[in-house]
């Protein structure tokens, strides 16, 4: 069966870096387009990055542009979510999914999901 495992959550200062991985396994990872989400409390999930299937193509929300980037290495069935300057309002549980189909911004385009990892940071 298809599994998605996040890690690299963690507690960091405001200004500090993070990198998270998504280990894919179950599915046929160098044909998937993936994603970021994440959901802070009291709000929906949101879109956060995402990737092609040979990440030539990148898409982010406005507010982590400049700040995250997304990448994969097919070769190892892993997607990653590098996170630099993080800020208090970063704060929320992070998942991976994959795509199914249609908007890679909307999650009800994705079948597939991770658990999530926590990332807190800190004022």
């Amino acid at each position: 069966q298809v599994q998605l495992v996040e890690s690299g959550g963690g507690l960091v200062q405001a200004g500090g870096s993070l990198r998270l991985s998504c280990a894919a396994s179950g599915l046929t990872f160098s044909s998937a387009a993936m994603a970021w989400f994440r959901q802070a409390p009291g709000k929906e999930r949101e879109f956060v990055a995402g990737s092609n299937r040979i990440g030539g193509n990148r898409y982010y929300r406005d507010s982590v542009k400049g700040r995250f980037t997304i990448s994969r290495d097919n070769a190892k069935n892993t997607v990653y979510l590098q996170m630099n300057s993080l800020k208090p309002d970063d704060t929320a549980v992070y998942y991976c999914a994959r795509l199914r189909g249609g908007s890679v911004y909307d999650e009800k385009s994705y079948d597939y999901w991770g658990q999530g990892t926590q990332v807190t940071v800190s004022s």
